[in-house]
């Protein structure tokens, strides 16, 4: 593909930017390559941090110095000073990978953990996250694809490191052992790792390495503090925005205020001239200026004088985007799932339960705005770059540079956040392009208005619900009909599959009726939507949980018992549930205070909450979140809780506010003044009770935003009659 140039501004608009590569081409890409990259043993040639610069965050900011590092495997440097390296494949934004993956790492390896270093993975294969298609992170299951591979990979390491110190001894290896990054013979003699890393990377890969089982792990399901905090309190950490390069210069955008909208004109004369500004460009998205410091490029970026083409979107606002749900919701749409005959047995009987949910596009609202720092070169292009989707990051930089994907080395930062923003690469390009141009370092920053006002927003959606009671007040059948935009068409536009991102929580309906539907209409509203934390878990979530609660009013029966009956074949259920009910004191009278249930099954994981809500000069007050979760076995318990802390928080703020408002394309919402996140003296007391649990790994990330929701309002039902059925609640008037 040809790369998109940028060029001194003309009022002639820029090409179309380049398209973002499909999951469903990542997920081929991932099958033809094979399950033999779960354990590839080597680092890509070209890949990693320039050797003039540092670590991308925390621990192994001082890596790039050690001498001679020997190449394990994949994840695997020592060095001959004994230091110990591990190249995490996954992006840390705050979720305790760069803690969590060590950890396993660690555990076969035999070593101090608080000693190793860490940097982040290049663009490689044996980076490639099966599970989801690339070398992506996401869809909360770093840890559960890493589970089996990192803790070979330490096994195999230290194998390699025992057989290495063998052949010096001349003797069995079955006369060795590791301990304390060291292997001691029966004699008492030893080597560190150190002084055997070298011939170790020389010999074969053993192929079978038993794994530790639980009863024996030393590190795996304790709590050591993170890695990557001592670099966040000193300042060492890289994020994005920290950034620099020699001769580095900065860059702003000006987009148009309408979405999907483009430059019909555009006078820069005024911001050419001003001081600093070394060139105004345009480039697909919009038109960037670039000067010696950020404050000039922004200041220059208010001068121009643009006249922009707005498009279909100049019409658009929220009252259009629901007709358009609404509308589209009477047709069929595509069956996803199905068992037995809803349709026949919700329209023959007598009494039905009907109910429409809606919820509205949110924004990721990271607290690190979006940024890119580019450093092309004529046969290569460095990029430094908070990203979750290395690969996509990678190919976007290399369209813009015009230089092969195997050229552009992806340094990735730390990220200020995510939440699925930084699966997109909208903001790669214009940088890549800049430095082009201009023949020097480029660090472009989008502004929180930016950031704001051209997100990817998780999609609006309309949730019709049917169902029908039988005369003892059980679940006979049970319908539901999603319309809402496809992100999931978005990023594939082929694909027939009746997966689809919107619908991916409710495919693992856990409740038990004999008769089942689910179905989706696909209803596109002019604006690109994409993932955000939860995806579909938290819309699907509302709407499950808020029915079934008026299902069990409707049948006359205790929540929780109704819900508990539609589990009865699932033990495990029903235990997360019931803790949920025993921690939270559901069924304790209180004058005050009133308790709404929520359940959830997701990433593999159970999680059941209990909001305790009460009212303080007629406004909603949410006084307690109690969350039981069960995600199998954990790898750094305190990590765990942090992000069921962080997961409920995120939830909170979306029931209590969030939404996005569009008015003539553009959206309202420009900063955290008028886009409500919940603060300090808001926050609820939270109580996470996590079970023990010899299963596989589950998600943790996303699990928790989804059941806050849905347990707020049904305690607000609990306590006035009043059933919500739309989100934010500040829309209400309740908060």
């Amino acid at each position: 593909m040809k790369a998109p140039a940028a060029r001194p501004l003309t009022a002639t608009p820029s090409a179309a930017a380049p398209a973002d590569a499909g999951r469903r081409d990542f997920c081929g890409r991932a099958s033809r390559l094979g399950a033999g990259l779960m354990l590839a043993m080597a680092v890509p040639a070209f890949g990693g941090r320039p050797a003039a610069r540092a670590s991308g965050g925390g621990p192994g900011a001082g890596a790039a110095g050690t001498a001679a590092p020997a190449e394990l495997n994949a994840w695997l440097q020592i060095a001959p000073d004994d230091s110990i390296t591990v190249i995490v494949d996954r992006s840390e934004m705050g979720q305790g990978v760069y803690t969590a993956l060590p950890m396993l790492l660690a555990e076969g390896l035999e070593v101090d953990f608080t000693t190793i270093r860490i940097i982040a993975a290049p663009v490689g294969d044996a980076y490639v996250n099966v599970g989801n298609g690339g070398q992506i992170t996401g869809t909360s299951n770093s840890v559960t694809d890493a589970w089996v591979r990192l803790r070979t990979a330490g096994a195999q390491a230290r194998t390699l490191l025992i057989a290495a110190a063998a052949a010096k001894w001349r003797i069995a290896p079955e006369r060795c052992r590791a301990q304390r990054a060291r292997i001691e013979n029966d004699r008492g003699l030893s080597f560190s790792y150190g002084q055997l890393a070298l011939a170790a990377a020389k010999l074969p890969l053993p192929k079978d390495v038993k794994l530790k089982s639980p009863s024996q792990y030393t590190l795996i399901g304790t709590s050591p503090r993170r890695l990557d905090t001592p670099g966040k309190v000193d300042g060492s950490a890289e994020f994005g925005l920290d950034v620099k390069l020699p001769g580095m210069l900065y860059a702003a955008i000006a987009q148009c205020p309408v979405l999907g909208g483009r430059p019909r004109s555009v006078d820069s004369r005024t911001a050419q001239a001003m001081h600093g500004v070394r060139r105004v460009l345009e480039v697909p998205g919009g038109v960037v200026v670039v000067a010696e410091h950020f404050w000039q490029a922004l200041k220059a970026r208010d001068a121009l004088e643009i006249v922009w083409e707005e498009g279909a979107n100049g019409t658009l606002d929220n009252a259009a985007i629901r007709a358009l749900l609404d509308h589209a919701s009477a047709t069929a749409g595509l069956v996803a799932k199905q068992a037995g005959d809803p349709g026949a047995v919700i329209k023959s009987a007598a009494k039905k339960f009907s109910a429409v949910y809606e919820l509205p596009m949110l924004a990721h609202a990271t607290m690190e705005p979006l940024n890119c720092t580019a450093d092309v070169h004529a046969d290569r292009c460095d990029l430094y770059v908070g990203t979750q989707v290395q690969q996509l990051a990678q190919t976007a930089a290399a369209e813009a540079a015009g230089v092969p994907a195997a050229r552009v080395n992806v340094v990735t930062t730390l990220l200020g956040g995510g939440f699925g923003r930084r699966l997109e690469v909208d903001f790669i390009p214009a940088a890549v392009l800049a430095s082009k141009a201009l023949g020097f370092p480029v660090k472009l920053i989008w502004t929180r208005e930016d950031d704001m006002t051209h997100d990817y927003y998780r999609p609006p959606v309309r949730e019709a619900i049917d169902a029908v009671l039988d005369d003892r007040g059980k679940l006979l059948a049970w319908q539901l009909h999603i319309t809402s935009p496809s992100i999931t068409a978005r990023f594939d536009p082929t694909n027939k599959d009746p997966f689809d991102s919107v619908i991916e929580y409710v495919q693992n309906y856990p409740y038990e009726v004999p008769n089942f539907g689910l179905s989706f209409t696909r209803r596109e509203i002019g604006i690109d939507v994409g993932y955000l934390r939860s995806v579909s878990h938290a819309p699907n979530c509302f709407a499950v949980e808020s029915s079934l609660d008026e299902l069990a009013t409707a049948a006359a029966k205790n929540p929780l018992d109704f819900r508990l009956e539609l589990l009865a074949a699932k033990p495990r259920h029903r235990n997360v549930l019931e803790l949920a009910a025993e921690r939270s004191g559901w069924g304790r009278p209180r004058s005050d205070r009133h308790l709404g249930l929520a359940f959830m099954e997701g990433y593999t994981s159970l999680v059941a909450q209990v909001a305790e809500i009460g009212f303080n000069g007629g406004k909603l007050q949410v006084h307690k979140i109690t969350c039981v979760v069960d995600c199998g076995q954990m790898v750094n318990p305190r990590i765990v809780e942090s992000q069921i802390e962080s997961g409920i928080v995120f939830g909170l703020s979306a029931a209590l506010w969030g939404g996005i408002t569009v008015v003539a394309g553009r959206v309202q919402e420009t900063n955290f003044n008028s886009y409500r996140l919940l603060r300090a003296n808001e926050m609820p007391e939270v109580e996470v009770v996590l079970v023990p649990s010899d299963a596989p790994p589950g998600g943790i990330g996303e699990l928790a935003v989804g059941p806050v929701a849905p347990a707020i309002c049904n305690a607000l039902f609990t306590a006035t009659g009043r059933r919500v059925r739309s989100l934010p609640l500040s829309a209400h008037g309740l908060v």
